[in-house]
């Protein structure tokens, strides 16, 4: 009888915690995380936020650091695109640049990825070697090596006459100094190199495989599977190159000595934006400058992200 009566009995539900205990508990935790995201938020409003409100107001202004900000409303923009020569040839120089440079940029180091895919005895250093010019591509050391490996006795030259062709000051003719840059761009393929060879690590090997018993050959399974599969990550090295592509300026700043030249073959936009605000001081103009950059970036970035749809496959797609 009494196994049958424990057997039987229904044991009582746990007691509920008390609600006011713990909802003091949640609100000091609420309290300790945005103690922890204050200097984050600090940051954001007092180094982004506040400095990009206050560029904005100045735009609309005449004002250079030794005068008070006079309101003029759109003329700063209207003078941008009606009378300012420079500035549309700034415009040009840059998506030469960008246009050019990121598609090699992202073709070379898909290639060297793949080449490390391969099971490289020693792998890490090769990755590290080849991560080495992103690092230090963007220094103004670097900028000033390469406009000597450029220049008319440098090294480009030196190996050129090796086989009898003559050289060129590349640096000094405005119809090659830009390429130059974009030289310099694709030698900084590390970031996306390291990128890449994350990605192809994600590729199961059995599509390979299936592909090489039904025929396919290296090109076939490049393009039927490679590629493919490895869309989200050249779309997202797109973006991130893209952005700073637009962005350049140590490299044109160092190898043009700041002029942009030669004939503003090397003027950048960033370039002229600080020759606008700091040489010339007119810090108004250089505001409306770095807005139209503003809405440029986020006008390609949303193209980029409206076109994906098209082209880039995720693994969780029927």
């Amino acid at each position: 009888m009494s196994a049958v009566a424990t057997r039987g009995r229904v044991d009582s539900p746990p007691e509920r915690p008390r609600r006011t205990g713990g909802r003091r508990f949640r609100i000091s935790e609420n309290v300790a995380g945005y103690l922890f995201l204050s200097p984050w938020l600090v940051g954001l409003f007092v180094i982004v936020i506040g400095p990009m409100i206050a560029s904005l107001y100045l735009s609309f202004t005449e004002y250079n650091p030794l005068t008070t900000p006079t309101w003029i409303g759109l003329d700063n923009y209207v003078r941008l695109f009606s009378d300012d020569p420079r500035y549309i040839a700034s415009l040009k120089v840059t998506l030469v640049y960008v246009v050019v440079s990121v598609p090699l940029q992202l073709a070379f180091a898909l290639f060297l990825a793949m080449v490390l895919d391969k099971g490289l005895r020693g792998l890490s250093f090769y990755r590290s070697v080849y991560y080495l010019p992103s690092l230090l591509g963007s220094s103004v050391a670097i900028a000033i090596l390469w406009r000597r490996v450029f220049s008319g006795d440098g090294l480009v030259n030196s190996f050129l006459g090796v086989f009898g062709v003559e050289g060129r000051s590349w640096i000094s003719e405005p119809a090659t100094a830009v390429y130059t840059l974009v030289a310099l761009s694709v030698w900084t393929f590390g970031a996306p190199m390291v990128i890449f060879l994350a990605g192809l690590r994600q590729i199961p090997d059995m599509y390979y495989e299936a592909a090489a018993v039904d025929g396919a050959g290296r090109v076939r399974r490049f393009f039927a599977i490679t590629v493919p599969l490895l869309t989200p990550v050249i779309f997202f090295n797109l973006i991130l190159q893209m952005i700073g592509a637009f962005q350049a300026f140590t490299p044109a700043f160092v190898v043009s000595d700041g002029t942009g030249g030669p004939v503003d073959s090397t003027l950048f936009y960033t370039l002229y934006l600080y020759q606008e605000g700091f040489a010339s001081f007119r810090m108004g103009y250089a505001s409306a400058m770095a807005w139209v950059l503003f809405v440029v970036i986020a006008l390609f970035t949303a193209l980029n992200f409206a076109g994906s749809k098209y082209w880039v496959f995720y693994g969780d797609e029927r």
